[in-house]
């Protein structure tokens, strides 16, 4: 199957008749730099919870997910080592831009308002402290950037890049997801600080797509950890960089090797934030740690799984 992308964390390729397969990995990345060791079940926690709120949310808006199934995918893509990893999507022309949506005042948007008094650009409340909850949810857009760092940008911004009418459905669809997920979230004890939506179009419709509401794209904190003023303990990649920040390592490649507990509380997290916003144990999902290796481009470009589109798609 050809191999469209490869990110820090997923890899893209094409499944025909306007489909894509798109498999998490366990890779993780610091400070923009790619670790050497991969994150036991990482993937497969990512994959799980995506799905989980493609279903939980799927009334909001249409969404790109065809199946998580094996015996739906492409039959060269039928291997055991994408169970529990992959998802069979529909192919989406992608917005240029983040939604990003804010409940609380953390990360960049922090920065930002302690030191010029905007989110992005916009008037905020005033005398607003660190992890605040702002009176109403935020639509924050930023530009997506092939190399270095996303940019935050205004509302105004994202419409001359989309237009008004995609601007203002965009901003609508996220932040009634962000409603109905922190209404979820909260009930079984967490919070969503933030998080950030990938949006497309399918077919003249605007799609939600890429993945939703995962440790990787959003900020969940225990509710009983939260206080305005400081910073609460997150479910994601937390241990990792704790522990990349106590080093003497100037954030540039190649990482440092890292130690088998770090691993271990970093897949900790992943999973805990899984169990405790669906209610279901990440060993029922398809697939296993012990598949944790990569799956390599080199390896799905093999002559054995480049003749999809010779053969057709199945489904």
């Amino acid at each position: 199957m050809p191999h469209l992308h490869g990110g820090k964390v997923r890899d893209l390729y094409d499944a025909g008749a306007g489909r894509l397969l798109l498999v998490a990995s366990d890779r993780i990345s610091a400070f923009d730099v790619v670790m050497a060791e991969p994150v036991p079940g990482k993937g497969r926690a990512l994959t799980a919870m995506s799905a989980f709120w493609f279903e939980t949310l799927g009334d909001v808006a249409p969404h790109h997910l065809i199946s998580t199934e094996l015996d739906d995918f492409p039959e060269p893509a039928r291997r055991p080592e994408l169970a529990g990893r992959a998802m069979l999507c529909r192919r989406a022309e992608m917005l240029p831009i983040e939604c990003i949506v804010r409940g609380y005042l953390s990360g960049s948007a922090w920065r930002e308002y302690r030191d010029a008094g905007t989110v992005h650009g916009e008037a905020v409340p005033a005398a607003m402290v660190e992890s605040d909850r702002f009176p109403e949810p935020l639509f924050t857009p930023s530009t997506k950037a092939d190399e270095g760092h996303d940019e935050n940008i205004s509302f105004a911004e994202a419409v001359d890049l989309v237009g008004v009418e995609v601007a203002e459905r965009a901003r609508e669809i996220s932040l009634e997801l962000y409603r109905r997920a922190s209404t979820w979230a909260a009930e079984r004890g967490l919070l969503v600080a933030d998080t950030k939506f990938e949006l497309g179009m399918v077919d003249g419709e605007l799609v939600v797509a890429d993945e939703v509401l995962t440790p990787d794209s959003s900020r969940f904190w225990p509710a009983e950890a939260w206080e305005p003023g400081s910073t609460p303990p997150s479910y994601d990649k937390e241990p990792l960089r704790r522990w990349l920040d106590g080093l003497d390592w100037d954030k540039r490649p190649p990482p440092p090797a890292l130690p088998g507990e770090v691993m271990a509380a970093t897949s900790g997290r992943y999973r805990e934030a899984y169990e405790r916003l669906t209610g279901r144990s990440l060993a029922d999902w398809p697939g296993s740690d012990a598949d944790a290796d990569d799956m390599d481009a080199d390896d799905m470009n093999a002559d054995d799984m480049n003749d999809v589109d010779r053969k057709g798609t199945q489904s």
